[in-house]
């Protein structure tokens, strides 16, 4: 018998989740994300990726500002819903709205987990150099991504892969992996196993101070650092213009580079940068304000040369 469930998130990663649903048979009695937010040049109120797609199947929406109130909990019981199925939602669910489904509450998860539980799992992943990630469907309990788990798929992260292009491989995967996972539960078959006691990180949310990059850094770690911020936050340096005055420029895309000096310094006309070991050839960058273009391209509109430093 198809489940009667709450779908709960918000951003672009779990609107595949969202429509592979939809499609699976299933019935969505409800569905939860975040309140619209001002966007544009005319800050209009634009509604989350989620929330857009649910208004386009006609999806009942929810918007609570929080879930900790018995209101909220006795709007989410009196759906109805055997389960909810969270992806990426932004809100904490406390154990009032754990247990108001019968069959509990499934998160899926952009780790494997016990590793990069937490916000920010697939740009962590890359920035700590990672060869491998996943996805896993959990079920839900109080701690921060700490309950058993239900279903996983590993994937490769390439060694050029930035975190958008990680990003939407694992949406896809992640949408074919929740709806097996309901299948499963549709037949009473989803086993649970507890999470490993060790091998635990945590995947802090980014801060924009951390986003400069440090030259004096090995080059790995420095490729590791640029691909795991793109394309956004964004890792990024500055360099001085004729007068003096700083340019901020975003890096998008690196590889590894050839030849050493000085870190921080450009190293040929191909824009390979030297890093404490090696070097990175800066292969996408972006001016504050202006199109994406190749570092080569970039290198010949600007008066940037071997010898440069960058800081």
């Amino acid at each position: 018998m198809p489940l009667r469930l709450i779908f709960m998130g918000t951003p672009e990663f779990a609107v595949p989740a969202l429509l592979a649903i939809v499609g699976s048979g299933h019935e969505i009695v409800a569905v939860y994300s975040r309140a619209p937010k001002p966007a544009g040049r005319g800050m209009q109120l634009r509604p989350a990726p989620v929330a857009r797609e649910a208004e386009r199947f006609g999806l009942p929406i929810f918007t609570p500002a929080t879930l900790r109130t018995a209101g909220a909990a006795a709007t989410f019981a009196g759906h109805g819903a055997d389960l909810a199925v969270v992806v990426a939602y932004g809100l904490i669910l406390p154990r009032s709205i754990l247990d108001a489904v019968p069959l509990g509450c499934f998160n899926l998860h952009a780790s494997l987990l016990p590793r990069w539980r937490g916000a920010a799992p697939i740009n962590r992943a890359i920035m700590a150099g990672d060869a491998v990630t996943g996805v896993m469907v959990m079920k839900m309990d109080e701690g921060l991504d700490t309950g058993p788990i239900a279903m996983a798929e590993r994937m490769p992260i390439g060694q050029d892969m930035i975190a958008g292009e990680l990003h939407d491989a694992l949406a896809r995967l992640g949408a074919d992996l929740i709806v097996r996972a309901l299948g499963g539960l549709e037949r009473g078959a989803l086993q649970l196993v507890p999470q490993a006691s060790s091998g635990v990180t945590l995947a802090a949310k980014l801060d924009n101070r951390e986003t400069r990059i440090d030259w004096a850094r090995p080059w790995k770690e420095v490729h590791d650092h640029c691909r795991g911020l793109s394309p956004f936050p964004g890792a990024w340096f500055e360099v001085a213009q004729g007068d003096g005055t700083p340019v901020r420029i975003r890096v998008l895309r690196t590889t590894k580079g050839d030849g050493s000096g000085p870190p921080g310094q450009v190293l040929d006309r191909q824009f390979t940068v030297a890093c404490q070991e090696g070097s990175v050839r800066l292969v996408e960058v972006q001016r504050d304000g202006r199109r994406s273009m190749s570092g080569e391209e970039f290198l010949r509109g600007a008066t940037i040369g071997p010898g440069t430093p960058l800081f």
